[in-house]
Parts: structure tokens; C-alpha cells; sequence
């Protein structure tokens, strides 16, 4: 089979209308608009490029101006497409494209018209591409490899686009969009083939990736808190515990609300809830950036530090337990305060987060016997002599 333009058109047309029917179909399953963009923009793939085989027939209106703009809206549905996922706003001036466009209704046929179409074609293409790859530069902890292949395909086809705008230029270049002669219409064929499989490819990585973060963001987040679960906290903390020696001293901070059955009693479960994700709120305002917290169950939360000096730690618990406190006391009258109870465990080696939670729950004993609503840190920094610290002062222990 010889690769002249209609068989390259034919082989485009497949393999834009099946890209469009399986993100279609992808959408139907997961409901992502981005997916929906980037289907109506493979479609109108199709369609143009069904269009585009009339040129030789002398359908030049829609062969070449029609087809040649559908070609434009694709990008521009694939640009939206990107928006929506990434979650930005495109300006209303993008929407002046198609009065461009539609400029190019005045031009008379012959040679020079070829080449400003093929020019504003190429221009308009290349910016909606570059646009498009621009949002996708997400930062690291938020790109996925979908969104990297999406950016770098959509960047390497953009470019390509602004090259025909440079080989156009050139004097003497022939240009036929009738009957697709000239290197740069062949070339520009050839590319659109590659570029629409590997875009449609990363189109469909982009969603799968994101939606198997977030699946796992799903299996490792409380619901109620979006904090952590055990099973997450317990499968991170190695990796803080192992650079406790590098950055500084660690602490494991057990937390515990006193109290908490008067509220679901006498105001209600969904009462309860509320105060949880209350607490689960205060926690991301006063931890640092790189605190590792989770609920553990129940009414039972945990921060695990892999800097934080004794006096730290003293900041932070009283801190929360403070603006703990002070919301329930104005939330709910309760018969008996509902306060906080943290055990904290200082340590300054690597070390085992059982043992760790072990020691912490002896801590947090020990507040529970004593009254309550205090902070007692066990320090195992200095082996010989251990300190347990509380809200209230310091007690000294052998």
C-alpha cells in the first residue's frame, strides 16, 4: 500500500475515531468532562479529515476551510480538555480564534491563500497545543507519568507546528492544499498520524494514572478526616523514623479526647463526627508541613515528627489542646470537659513504631489516671535520665 495523502487521511481518520470512541466509552465509566473535551476533539478529527479527501474533487470551502477548522477546534477541545482536568480557567479571548478563522473566508484562491492558510492553521494549532502542555506543568508531587507524557507529546507537537509556520515561509516553497503538494503538507500528514496515537495514548494514561491515585488516595485516607489511616501511617512512618539521626530529634504524639461519648450521647454521632474533623483540622494548622498525622480509630489520633526538640513538641501539644478546648467549651455544654490527652515519646534514633506507640500509650496512660487534658512527653533522648514533661510543669523521673 503506498502512503500517498488520501491513505495517510484514511489511516488518520481510524485511528482519530477510535481514540474518540474509547475515551468515550472511558468517560461513560468514570465521568471525567476532560475525557468528553478530548473525545469531541478526536470526533471532530475524524470528521475534518473525512472532509479533507473532497479537496480533490474541488470542494475547496469544505475540504480545506471547513475541514482545516475543525482540525483548529479539536486543539482547542483538546486545550479545554486539559483545563478542566488540571482545574484552571481559560480567558474568554481564546474564543477570538474563531473570529480569526473565520477571516480567512475573504481570501481569493491561488497560491498565496494556500499559504496564509497553512500559516494561521499552523499558528493556531501550535498555540492551542503549547497552551495546553503549559497546564500540564504541575508540580512534582502533583504530576503523574500520564501528565508528563501528555505535556511533552502536546510540547514536541506544538513545535512541530510552529516549524511548517518557518518551512512555509521559505521562498520558493510550494504549497497545494487541493492536492496536498509540497514537502510541508506531506511531512505535516505523516506527523498528525504519530501525534494523534500518542496523544490519544497520553490522553488515556493522563485519566488512568489520576484515577488510580486517586483509588489509592481512597485506601489509605480516613473518610471522615481525610487524614491518614493506620494502615497508611503505619506503612510511612519507617521512612521518618530512619531520618530521625539526620534531621534532629522525633516525637510520636497519641492523642485522645476526653470526654467524647457525652457528645455523641447528648448531641448526636453526626455532633461527634464534627468535632473530629474539627480536631483533624486544628492538627493540619499548628503541625509543620512535614508531619505525618493520621486517625487512627475511633477518637484516637497520632502525629509522628522527624525534627521536633522537646520544647517543640510542648508548643505544639499545648497548642492544639488549647484551640481544642476552646471550640468544644463554645460547641457543646457537656457535664464534664472535652478536652485532649496526648502521650508524646521523644527519641533520637531510628526506631521501632511499635515500641514507639507502645511507650506513647503508656504516656497517655498516665495522663488519663492523673485528671486528664494534659500533655506528658517521655523523652528517650537521654538514656540515663528520663523526663516526663506535662502542661502543667516538669516531673522529674529515674
Amino acid at each position: 500500500m503506498a502512503f500517498d495523502p488520501p491513505t495517510i487521511l484514511t489511516l488518520t481518520i481510524a485511528i482519530a475515531a477510535a481514540a474518540a470512541l474509547y475515551l468515550l466509552l472511558e468517560w461513560r465509566s468514570t465521568r471525567d468532562a476532560s475525557l468528553l473535551y478530548w473525545s469531541t476533539g478526536f470526533a471532530s478529527i475524524t470528521v475534518g479529515c473525512s472532509l479533507a479527501l473532497l479537496r480533490a474533487s474541488g470542494y475547496f470551502m469544505i475540504g480545506v476551510w471547513f475541514a482545516n477548522g475543525l482540525l483548529v477546534f479539536a486543539h482547542w477541545m483538546f486545550l479545554a480538555g486539559v483545563a478542566r482536568f488540571v482545574g484552571a480557567r481559560l480567558p474568554r479571548a481564546w474564543w477570538l480564534i474563531i473570529a480569526v478563522w473565520c477571516a480567512l473566508l475573504v481570501l481569493p484562491d491561488g497560491p498565496t491563500s494556500a499559504k496564509i492558510y497553512l500559516i494561521v492553521n499552523s499558528l493556531l494549532v501550535a498555540l492551542l497545543s503549547l497552551r495546553a502542555s503549559l497546564l500540564l506543568r504541575l508540580p512534582p508531587d502533583v504530576a503523574t507519568l500520564g501528565t508528563r507524557q501528555l505535556h511533552y507529546t502536546l510540547l514536541v507537537h506544538g513545535i512541530f507546528y510552529l516549524a511548517k509556520v518557518a518551512l512555509t515561509l521559505v521562498p520558493g516553497e510550494l504549497i497545494d492544499l487541493v492536492v496536498y503538494r509540497g514537502m510541508v503538507i506531506r511531512v505535516s500528514l505523516v506527523e498528525g498520524v504519530m501525534a494523534i496515537l500518542l496523544i490519544a495514548l497520553s490522553m488515556t494514561g493522563t485519566v488512568r494514572y489520576r484515577r488510580e491515585r486517586q483509588i489509592e488516595h481512597l485506601a489509605e485516607r480516613d473518610p471522615l478526616t481525610a487524614l491518614f489511616n493506620r494502615r497508611a501511617f503505619e506503612a510511612r512512618a519507617p521512612r521518618y523514623l530512619e531520618r530521625v539521626s539526620q534531621h534532629g530529634d522525633g516525637a510520636l504524639l497519641l492523642i485522645d479526647v476526653d470526654n467524647f461519648k457525652l457528645v455523641n450521647d447528648l448531641y448526636g454521632h453526626a455532633a461527634g463526627d464534627r468535632l473530629l474533623v474539627t480536631l483533624s483540622e486544628l492538627m493540619r494548622h499548628v503541625c509543620p508541613d512535614n508531619a505525618l498525622t493520621a486517625r487512627l480509630g475511633g477518637d484516637e489520633f497520632a502525629i509522628l515528627l522527624d525534627d521536633a526538640p522537646s520544647e517543640s513538641v510542648t508548643r505544639l501539644g499545648d497548642e492544639l489542646r488549647a484551640r481544642f478546648h476552646d471550640h468544644a467549651s463554645r460547641t457543646f455544654d457537656t457535664p464534664d470537659a472535652v478536652t485532649l490527652s496526648i502521650g508524646a515519646t521523644l527519641f533520637d534514633q531510628p526506631s521501632d513504631l511499635t515500641a514507639l506507640i507502645d511507650r506513647g500509650d503508656i504516656a497517655l496512660y498516665e495522663v488519663k489516671r492523673s485528671g486528664r487534658d494534659r500533655l506528658r512527653v517521655l523523652d528517650l533522648t537521654e538514656p540515663e535520665q528520663r523526663r516526663a514533661v506535662t502542661a502543667c510543669g516538669i516531673e522529674s523521673t529515674g
